[in-house]
């Protein structure tokens, strides 16, 4: 990872970027978010199987803007993004939250990550979303390393159980999301690791009117889970941050994908693949089906 961390002293020393949002060893199968703003510093970047983090979520954080506007001329943000967490830095500029001439993007040709920290990397240890996944190499980046990689092919019990859930009648789905949501603790992991959950105040923390409740039990549990489901529906770029995050072991990518394999079947749409396209939420099209509003 020589020619990473020589790359990102130089746009530090340059004083082309404010800081560079990165990976840093923690231990041999572990990684941790860093944001260096010394050149010294970039010594201890790596980028490897073991980088979980989608740091595209830290691009909306004001504390983090500030840095680039700590000098006379603001500068840009360097991000070191794998091609799925692109992604979610596509949405970001789509939806106005970011701009694309305020970020520059560090990416890799990708071989998949684990499924969590401490594992052996292997087909049995890949993260759901590297078994499905099409994008080994960045839709947009500024600077790319490694050559490309093919991910180990892996069964895709996630879309299986998708499949599963399907099948179901609407009494016996209603009971699994049931039982699951049962463990929910509302502590917000997920909303706290999702980039696309960018609001400064959100929906749930809103009491006067109160939208949704705020307790753990069914009631509750039911309005957040879903309503954040809806609020994420055609825009969630897969990256599997919230059910990685969650302490209960909620299936959130179960909805999450479900929605978005919806989107697709039904409006050819895929978030976060192209700056050229509208998101499907903010646009109107007459050719639209019909089908799911009847």
């Amino acid at each position: 990872m020589e020619v990473l961390r020589k790359y990102a002293s130089e746009l530090l020393e340059k004083k082309a970027v404010a800081a560079v949002i990165g990976y840093v060893r923690v231990s041999d199968k572990r990684t941790r978010p860093a944001i260096i703003t010394n050149p010294e510093d970039t010594s201890s970047l790596v980028f490897d199987n073991y980088c979980l983090n989608n740091l595209s979520v830290y691009l909306t954080k004001a504390r983090i803007k500030a840095l680039c506007r700590t000098s006379d001329k603001p500068m840009k943000l360097a991000i070191t993004a794998k091609p799925c967490d692109v992604h979610s830095i596509v949405a970001l500029i789509q939806e106005n939250q970011i701009h694309r001439d305020d970020i520059h993007i560090i990416s890799f040709n990708c071989g998949g990550v684990v499924k969590d920290f401490g594992l052996e990397f292997s087909k049995e240890t890949l993260a759901s979303k590297c078994i499905h996944c099409e994008s080994q190499k960045p839709v947009y980046f500024d600077k790319l390393f490694g050559e490309e990689k093919k991910i180990p092919a892996a069964e895709d019990k996630q879309l299986q159980k998708i499949n599963e859930i399907d099948s179901m009648s609407t009494e016996e789905r209603f009971e699994f999301f049931k039982k699951e949501f049962d463990k929910c603790i509302k502590c917000y992991a997920c909303r706290a690791v999702c980039p696309l959950c960018y609001c400064q105040r959100c929906i749930t923390d809103k009491t006067i009117p109160c939208w949704i409740e705020s307790s753990s039990h069914q009631r509750g549990n039911f309005s957040w889970n879903i309503v954040r489901a809806f609020h994420l529906s055609a825009r969630c770029t897969g990256c599997g941050e919230c059910e990685r995050a969650c302490p209960m072991d909620i299936p959130l990518g179960l909805i999450n994908r479900t929605m978005a394999i919806e989107a697709k079947k039904s409006f050819s749409f895929v978030s976060g693949r192209s700056l050229e396209i509208p998101t499907l939420v903010g646009s109107f099209d007459v050719k639209d089906s019909d089908e799911l509003f009847m």
